[in-house]
């Protein structure tokens, strides 16, 4: 069984790979406002099979992007650059300091996932208010 998320009016549609063992429950300014779940994916990973009015919000001039729905406005993934990649998770380099990744982390809003089963999902909070 295939998981697919898609905006409220289906003009958004991305194919998960599979079903994810967690999701991110942030409580920054924009997911906070938002109330997404996040699943997170590697480049590649997911299938973008309609993004018919796709737009993009960024508050960071680009390095983070939120993507929503014009039409219904439902925030359905987003990306931005993969810091696991160059830190560890207590924040420390794990090469140069200040090293800017090279790849990108994708983000699924699970709340748009239709017939998600959540008693599978653990759910981490995630303290992005205070740490970015």
């Amino acid at each position: 069984m295939s998981l697919i998320a898609t905006c409220h009016c289906g003009a958004t549609r991305i194919t998960l790979p599979r079903l994810p063992t967690e999701g991110k429950s942030c409580n920054c300014s924009f997911c906070q406002r938002t109330g997404a779940i996040w699943a997170y994916f590697e480049e590649g990973e997911l299938a973008f099979n309609s993004l018919d009015s796709d737009k993009i919000y960024s508050a960071s001039g680009g390095m983070n992007e939120h993507h929503f729905c014009a039409n219904c406005g439902i925030h359905t993934w987003g990306s931005s650059p993969d810091w696991a990649s160059v830190y560890n998770a207590d924040g420390t380099p794990k090469g140069e300091p200040g090293a800017m990744p090279s790849t990108r982390t994708f983000a699924i809003n699970l709340n748009a996932v239709d017939s998600l089963d959540w008693s599978k999902l653990k759910i981490e909070k995630m303290d992005g208010r205070n740490n970015w």
